[in-house]
Formats: structure tokens, C-alpha cells, sequence
């Protein structure tokens, strides 16, 4: 064989190749996930400097997530069709030149669009992002790279608003779009460097599902946000409606397929089932809160941009403790109590945010941010990695696909819930905003210990014994 063909290479990448790979991989994730965030801060300034209400000032934001939940699980299907690293640099460039829209746009229609398509260019880098990682790193480092893989997940999602406050410091809200040029095109070219090939799939792309799929999750979606926005009740009922639908079809249709688009053999684990549940119902939460605090903090205790930024630092400080930490705890104890325990904390933290003192100091603000990033950071470690372990490697696209859509779908719809809630309650939305996250937090402690009954522990060991099987070619 020629050496000028792409091969797979069965156990990694060789290095220097692999830790080019690596930053590729982080750098590309942590652009698609800050820019999930990075907005939330800015919204208030964004919305008075476009003259739009902060309900519909929302788009910004929904626009975004909704672009990515519709496209995820098909572009991870496409991913194994074309490969990971198509689909993967295609997304980054999409993304990178849509930030260059973002940061032209100068209404809240066209910021609103450019969003949309930054969205579907963050999905590409979203879909396949957890697949590479597992073709990058050897069997024996799978572990740590899946760690490390979460670590950045987090400690983006959490850096945003600290990052925001710090471009908003110095400059305008287009530079939060704008910054993504340049590091975009660095890493397009490391990309094409050193990503891994893969072996094409010999299945067709199947257009019937991911139609569905974009129905059922972006109407579902829609219908939550149409209630927020007052739309009529027979509106939202027939959005329902639809999404539920399109919902039970494709579920029948995925099984029946040799390839599902919609992993639902995968959800057939006990563990990965549980997993994913954890998943929606923690970012859910978590998003409720990243885009509650900032109005929150604003209009009940007048704290500037810049202020805002600076009090919620302690949460992606706190993550970047924990997280790691939880890597190595995960060695030792079961991911479904690490993550009950972490995701209690998280809830503990945003009640006490809830209940802020009419006249809180930096430091009541402090403890709380920190309380809630440190629970938060000890959850994410342990499940994402359970949930990229429990699926056989020729699935890794499908697993991958499936944990974006669950951080997705979590974190669409806390945005679209804090959307109803301002809407609905113009005064105390904020903070029912944060008290509904703490009763996802809650959930996702229960779902997460659950992992610890005598199905789900079946479930992790049927999963170690199949994975010792295939590193051993039986």
C-alpha cells in the first residue's frame, strides 16, 4: 500500500501526530461550547443595543442550540458514513466562517441567522468530537483522553461567561464572535494535518431518520419555547403534537435499522441508558442557571457585565478542580455515586444562589458559584466516560452523536425554559429559572445513583466483559 493513503490506525495515532490531534480536538470542542455560553453574559447588552425584549433576545442563544440538537445525531451517522474527519473539519470551517457573520450582523434577525448557521458548524465539531477521541488515543490511554475530553467540555462550558466579561471589558459584543477567526483557521490547519482517517461505513446515510430526528427535536423544542413566548395554546399543542409523533416514528423506524441513526441499541445498557438520562437532566439545570444568573444578577442587584463575569469566575475555577479529581476518583469508585453526590452539590449551590441575601457581598456570590461549579465538575468526568466506554468501538459515532444530543437537548431546553419564565413571570422569572434547575440537579442525582441497583451495575459489567473481549479480538 502506498504510504500517500490514509489508513486507520488500530491503536491510535503515532506520536507527534496524536498530540497535534489532541489540540485539535480541544481546541475545536472548547470554541463549539464556549460559544454555547459565551452569549448568555452578553445578552442583556446585545438585547439593549439591538433594541429587542430579553425574551425574544433569546434566540441568540435558542437559535444556537436548536441548530445543533436538530444536526447532531445525523452528522455523527454521517460521520461513519464519510468519516469522523470530514465531517469534523467541514464543521469547523462552517463555524468559523459564521462567526465571521456573528460578529458583522447589526439587527437581532440577522445576529439570529448567522447563530442558526454557527450552530449547524458547531454540530460538525460536536457529532464526531468524542469518536476521534477514541481513534486518537490507544486502547490503554482510552480512559485518561475521555477525562481529559470532559474536562474541556466542562471547564468551556463554565469559562464562557468569565471570558464574555472579559472581551466586554475591552471591546464590543461582536468581538465575542469575532475571536473565533483566527483561532478557527489555526485550527483548520492543524485539522488537516493530523487528524485520523477512518474506515467508511458500508451502510447508506439515512434521510427518512435524520428528518425525523430534526423534527422531533427541533419542534419539541419549539413547542417549549412557543409557550414561553405566549404563542396561542393551540399552537404549542400542535408543535406537541408533531414532536411526539415524529418522535414514536422514528423510534420504530431506528428499530428496525442495522445502523440506527438514533442509537437505540446503545440506550438498550442499562448503564448507557442511565447515563444519558443523567446527562439531559444535569445540563438542563446547568443551563437554566448560565442564562438565569446573568439577568438575575442584573436586575435584582445591578451588577454591570463586567461585574458578572467576574462573580460567576469561581464556578470554571471550581470545575477545573474538580473535574480532574473526578477522573481520578473514577478509578476507585462507581461513576452512578460520584455523580449523585456531585449533582447534589450542584443543587445545594444553586438554591443557595436562589436565596441570595437582599444585599450580598462578593463573597456570598462567590461560595455559591464555586459550590455549584465543583459539583457540577465532579458529575461530567465519571458519566461522560461511562457512557463513551459502554459503547462497542465500531459505535462510536453513535455514542458520540448520542452524548452531544443529550448536553444539547439538556441545555436547550433549560435556554427555552428560561425563556417561558421571563415571559411568564417578568419579576421572579430569574430566579424560578434557578430553583427549576435545582430540581433537575435533583433528578439527575436520583438517575445517577440509580446506576448503583443491581441492573445497572449488570449493565457496567456486561460492558467491561464485552470491551476485555474485543481488546483481545474474540
Amino acid at each position: 500500500m502506498s504510504s500517500s493513503v490514509p489508513i486507520e490506525h488500530a491503536d491510535g495515532l503515532p506520536q507527534p501526530q496524536r498530540n497535534q490531534a489532541i489540540l485539535t480536538i480541544a481546541l475545536g470542542i472548547t470554541m463549539a461550547v464556549v460559544d454555547s455560553a459565551i452569549a448568555n453574559v452578553a445578552l442583556p447588552t446585545i438585547a439593549a443595543d439591538l433594541n429587542a425584549s430579553p425574551a425574544f433576545s433569546i434566540w441568540i442563544v435558542n437559535g444556537y442550540q436548536l441548530a445543533i440538537t436538530i444536526s447532531l445525531l445525523p452528522l455523527a451517522s454521517l460521520g461513519e458514513i464519510v468519516g469522523y474527519r470530514r465531517v469534523y473539519l467541514v464543521g469547523l470551517a462552517l463555524f468559523t466562517l459564521a462567526s465571521a457573520f456573528c460578529a458583522l450582523a447589526h439587527t437581532l434577525p440577522l445576529l439570529t441567522v448567522a447563530r442558526i448557521i454557527q450552530g449547524f458548524g458547531a454540530a460538525g465539531i460536536m457529532s464526531v468530537n468524542s469518536a476521534l477521541v477514541r481513534f486518537t488515543y490507544p486502547r490503554h490511554l482510552l480512559g485518561r483522553g475521555i477525562g481529559l475530553n470532559a474536562l474541556v467540555v466542562a471547564f468551556s462550558a463554565a469559562v464562557g461567561p468569565t471570558l464574555a466579561a472579559g472581551i466586554l471589558a475591552v471591546g464590543s459584543w461582536p468581538w465575542l464572535f469575532a475571536i473565533n477567526i483566527p483561532l478557527g483557521v489555526v485550527t483548520l490547519v492543524l485539522g488537516l494535518r493530523s487528524l485520523p482517517h477512518t474506515i467508511a461505513a458500508s451502510h447508506s446515510f439515512d434521510w427518512q431518520s435524520a428528518g425525523l430526528s430534526a423534527i422531533t427535536f427541533g419542534v419539541g423544542i419549539a413547542a417549549i419555547d412557543s409557550v414561553g413566548h405566549g404563542e396561542a395554546t393551540i399552537t404549542c399543542l400542535v408543535q406537541f403534537a408533531i414532536a411526539i409523533i415524529a418522535g414514536v416514528s422514528l423510534i420504530y423506524r431506528e428499530t428496525h435499522m442495522r445502523a440506527p441513526l438514533l442509537p437505540v441499541d446503545l440506550l438498550r445498557i442499562p448503564v448507557f441508558g442511565l447515563s444519558i438520562a443523567t446527562s439531559i437532566a444535569s445540563f438542563c439545570g446547568q443551563m437554566l442557571a448560565f442564562v438565569a444568573i446573568p439577568f438575575y444578577l442584573q436586575s435584582r442587584f445591578g451588577y454591570s457585565a463586567v461585574h458578572m463575569g467576574l462573580l460567576i469566575t469561581p464556578w470554571p475555577i471550581a470545575v477545573a478542580f474538580a473535574a480532574p479529581l473526578a477522573g481520578r476518583l473514577v478509578e476507585h469508585y462507581p461513576a452512578g455515586l460520584l455523580g449523585g453526590v456531585g449533582l447534589t452539590l450542584f443543587a445545594v449551590g444553586l438554591a443557595a444562589l436562589a436565596f441570595l441575601p437582599p444585599s450580598p457581598t462578593p463573597l456570598d456570590v462567590i461560595w455559591r458559584m464555586a459550590l455549584a461549579g465543583a459539583g457540577f465538575g465532579l458529575f461530567q468526568t465519571p458519566n461522560n466516560r461511562t457512557m463513551i466506554a459502554a459503547a462497542p468501538r465500531e459505535r462510536a459515532g453513535g455514542a458520540s452523536g448520542m452524548l452531544g444530543t443529550a448536553r444539547l437537548l439538556g441545555q436547550t431546553t433549560g435556554a427555552a425554559l428560561v425563556a417561558l419564565f421571563l415571559g411568564r413571570y417578568p419579576i421572579d422569572g430569574t430566579r424560578i429559572a434557578l430553583l427549576t434547575g435545582v430540581g433537575f440537579a435533583l433528578c439527575g442525582a436520583l438517575l445517577s445513583m440509580l446506576r448503583l441497583s443491581p441492573a445497572g451495575a449488570r449493565g457496567a459489567e456486561q460492558v467491561r466483559v464485552q470491551d476485555d473481549q474485543r481488546l483481545r479480538g474474540e
